[in-house]
């Protein structure tokens, strides 16, 4: 239970109506900014900002508040332009609200004068010397790049389109294996620019094929993006001669070799497309070309 004990103060108190101090659509801020405004004595030009500072009220909510008491009417303002052309702001606030119309009459019967300090405008120190118009000469007369960043691009030089070897060589490289089938078309030019740096260096197709498919994984792993998988495996060109071989431990920087592609070798027939094989000994074209190759056997035709 909440006891309330009041004791009317014998001077320096202003009366207020409830419906202000209990007014559902106003904050705190702007029952206070209304409430410091009626307490002020009769003539006192204090403006709704300057009532704000000595509140202690931040310029975000000042902004809410004064919206809020202009959307109930407790606050009018209005611009009109006073003696010398000056324009001021005159700002109503009363303690019940008002329509546009009945604040429109109450200012209409305040006089324009900037005589108080906060309808006045702010003192402007004249401008030293004479007037002048703008110069109207045309372009100025200094180049401005001398003063700015972008310059324009200097042309690069002509970049080396790639032989058709090597383009071949990667239109073919989905063929290799299924991890490659989704190369974008957008690569297809950089991949060739490096399969002809591998070209250039002396190295075969065949054995560019045969690096490319040692550097796929071979425990399963989904290749989720093929054509930065094959700049990856590009990207640096080998040496052409005899490379000594690698110790039992391979290190992190060399490519794993495949269990199942290292006894492989690429078919020297007349294929498609690569073919590679297991071979037995040191023959070097795959089952089907050998076969073809031998001799078929004569069919005696039994006589009737």
């Amino acid at each position: 239970m909440i006891y309330r004990h009041h004791i009317a103060p014998p001077r320096a108190y202003t009366q207020f109506s409830h419906d202000i101090i209990r007014h559902p659509r106003l904050s705190s801020d702007a029952v206070r900014l209304l409430t410091w405004q009626l307490s002020l004595p009769q003539g006192t030009r204090e403006s709704l900002s300057r009532t704000a500072e000595r509140a202690n009220i931040g310029a975000c909510a000042f902004t809410r508040a004064k919206r809020q008491l202009k959307d109930e009417g407790f606050v009018h303002e209005r611009r009109v332009q006073g003696p010398g052309g000056h324009w001021v702001t005159q700002q109503l606030v009363s303690n019940v609200p008002l329509s546009p119309a009945e604040a429109a009459k109450i200012l209409g019967q305040i006089p324009v004068s900037p005589s108080s300090p906060q309808l006045a405008p702010s003192p402007r120190i004249p401008a030293v010397g004479q007037p002048t118009s703008p110069p109207t000469d045309g372009h100025p007369r200094k180049d401005p790049r001398e003063k700015t960043s972008h310059h324009p691009a200097e042309p690069s030089a002509a970049v080396t389109e790639p032989p058709e070897a090597a383009r071949a060589l990667v239109a073919t490289s989905p063929h290799l294996s299924p991890d490659l089938r989704r190369i974008p078309r957008g690569m297809q030019e950089e991949l060739a620019r490096l399969v002809s740096g591998w070209l250039t260096a002396g190295h075969t197709p065949a054995g560019i094929r045969t690096h490319i498919l040692r550097g796929l994984p071979d425990d399963g792993t989904p290749v989720h993006r093929p054509g930065g998988l094959l700049r990856y495996l590009l990207r640096d060109v080998p040496p052409t001669g005899p490379a000594p071989l690698p110790a039992a431990s391979t290190t992190a920087t060399e490519p794993r070799l495949s269990s199942r592609l290292t006894a492989l070798r690429e078919c020297e027939g007349d294929h498609v497309q690569a073919t590679l094989f297991r071979p037995v000994g040191t023959e070097t074209r795959c089952h089907h070309c050998l076969n073809s190759a031998l001799p078929q056997p004569r069919r005696h035709t039994p006589l009737p």
